[in-house]
This record gives C-alpha cells, structure tokens and sequence, in this order.
C-alpha cells in the first residue's frame, strides 16, 4: 500500500535566503543557458541525471509561478509547487506535500549565462524535527553535486534532445 502524502508548510523566497553556502552547488557548463534548460523542462531527463525515478509535471504547459508537478524517488512521493519562475534562466519549487520526514523543503535552480557557457546554481533545504532537516538537505546536495556532471554527459551526449544540433 502506497504512503499517504503529508502536507508540508509552504514555504518561498524568506525560507530560500536562509540556505547556507553548504546546501549550494554550482556546475559550469560548456553550453549556452538555452540547453541546460531545456534539460531541467524535460521529465525524463531528470531520470537520467539523479536518484528520481519518475518526473510527472501536472501542470500544463507554458510553466509559471504556480505550476506544479510530482517526482518520485523509488517508494517517496514529492508534489511540487513553482513559486519562482523566470523562463530560460530560474525556477524554484517548495515541497507541497510528500511522504518524507519533513515539515517543509525548497530547491532552486538558476542559470546563467557565463563566458564559453553558462552555470547552473542550485540551493536547496528541508526542515524536520531533531536533525533529520539536515540529514535530509545534506542528501539534497550530495545528490545535486553527485548528479550535474551526469547532467553535462546527458547533453553533451544527446545535443539535438536539448536544442544544440
């Protein structure tokens, strides 16, 4: 039997400004802005980069502040609210409802274009009670550091997928 969703506070741009540098990773890229996020737009891709098992955006196209979608990670359930969203260069989610040990969990996602390329900086953060926040952000970025040098082979690897060819 599935586990049942537990709504987490919804949380925005006060609660992302408290991330510390710790819960921050950055990757340079050798491809313009355009295709990175092309990449973070496309379901299937985030498969193939991270530990997520299925990505399902439940909102219709063209994506805004305000668009949702659900990610699962083996037997875990995410439903995303977009409360930042800057097409071609931000977006930021905060974790509406899951099955994780948390209160409440944000990421933030933001290109820029940089000379020869652009990088993707991303931040992250949960909060649970006792020290599970930090077990569970620290795992956030682990995973996020772990997974942007996947992220550059899948493009690399696949430039027409992401607007290059």
């Amino acid at each position: 039997m599935a586990k049942k969703l537990k709504q987490h506070k919804a949380v925005g741009e006060d609660y992302l400004a408290t991330v510390g540098d710790k819960l921050k990773v950055t990757h340079a890229f050798p491809f313009p802005a355009s295709a990175v996020w092309a990449a973070l737009l496309d379901a299937k891709a985030w498969t193939e980069w991270l530990a997520i098992t299925k990505v399902d955006w439940t909102s219709p196209e063209p994506f805004s502040v305000g668009t949702t979608r659900t990610v699962e990670i083996g037997d875990m359930v995410i439903d995303e609210v977009f409360f930042i969203w800057e097409e071609g260069k931000r977006m930021a989610f905060y974790f509406d409802k899951s099955t994780l040990p948390i209160s409440a969990g944000v990421e933030d996602y933001h290109v820029v274009e940089t000379p020869g390329g652009c990088e993707l900086r991303w931040a992250g953060k949960a909060s649970a009670p006792l020290f599970l926040g930090g077990v569970v952000s620290k795992q956030l970025a682990k995973g996020i550091a772990e997974g942007m040098p996947k992220l550059e082979a899948l493009i690399r690897d696949n430039p027409g997928r992401f607007g290059l060819s």
